[in-house]
């Protein structure tokens, strides 16, 4: 799964060409697309964006997988905002994507008895649902949960995988023993930009990276699964992209996508939401640099 960046043409204006050309690429490479996930901004757009996403998403999918963030926004101290949660899952499912359930300050305030029994509320709303572990180097609400905690979650029979994003290859080989030990048809969704090969040890990816290079790592995945050695070098040079474009301040990861995807000519500019955070123009002859010297562009 590859998460979708969203594009824009000018400052919050949304480049609706360009989303729908770079969805169609994924799509086109095999890949099953993310949108209104971090790398779309869920956490800085408004609704009526996000159905739009969800909209655009659903026709161009004509019936193939997608799977969207249901993201509710609150404050620190808010609640947990079932409802809410439960609004933003009918509008995905309605457009026949799987919701992963973004987290919030109400959700992850939960004491951890609560917070499965909320998992558990929202599993009895859905066909299938993923979770979400998202470290507070992407976003101040997120949470990495006790594998008590996660052993119990992978257990609702709804949730089909969770996205794990700690950027800690430890933790995330600790979620692959206990989902090989409880329920090992259970999918963990690397989101660590910074270990692409968790692939190697059983993980399965949604990734923010891959939206810098869906051909890439489509071509990447064949590579493994036909023990291609290449592999192993196409996977550092992505790697050596992400380690780029994952630097501190993560969120700015954003900014550096859409550098990339401009140099490549599938975005009009390389702007980003205007209250995100963004990287300097002295990047770009760094990416140009990467560009020229990949071979597997070529």
């Amino acid at each position: 799964m590859s998460a979708i960046l969203l594009p824009y043409r000018a400052p919050d204006e949304v480049d609706w060409e360009g989303f729908r050309s770079h969805t169609q690429r994924t799509l086109d490479a095999g890949l099953v697309p993310a949108v209104n996930m971090d790398t779309g901004y869920a956490n800085l757009i408004d609704e009526g964006t996000r159905l739009s996403v969800l909209q655009e998403t659903q026709s161009l999918a004509d019936g193939r997988q997608f799977v969207a963030g249901a993201f509710v926004g609150d404050l620190p101290g808010s609640e947990f905002a079932l409802d809410q949660y439960l609004r933003q899952i009918e509008n995905i499912q309605s457009c026949g994507g799987t919701p992963v359930i973004f987290q919030s300050f109400g959700l992850t305030s939960l004491p951890d008895d609560e917070l499965v029994a909320a998992y558990s509320q929202l599993g009895a709303a859905t066909e299938r649902f993923i979770g979400f572990e998202l470290g507070q180097m992407f976003a101040p609400f997120g949470k990495i949960y006790t594998l008590d905690v996660y052993r119990q979650l992978i257990q609702i029979k709804q949730c089909m995988g969770a996205k794990h994003s700690s950027l800690d290859r430890a933790l995330e080989w600790q979620r692959l023993a206990v989902r090989d030990e409880v329920r090992p048809e259970f999918h963990v969704f690397t989101g660590n930009d910074l270990a692409i090969d968790m692939v190697m040890y059983g993980s399965d990816y949604l990734l923010g990276l891959s939206t810098m290079a869906p051909d890439l790592f489509a071509k990447r995945d064949q590579m493994w699964l036909e023990g291609n050695a290449d592999f192993f070098e196409l996977n550092d040079w992505l790697q050596y992209l992400g380690f780029f474009a994952f630097r501190d301040p993560v969120p700015a990861y954003k900014h550096s996508a859409a550098q990339w995807l401009k140099i490549r000519g599938w975005i009009a500019t390389n702007l980003t939401h205007s209250q995100s955070a963004t990287r300097p123009d002295s990047d770009i002859e760094v990416l140009e640099t990467f560009h020229r010297q990949c071979k597997f562009l070529a």
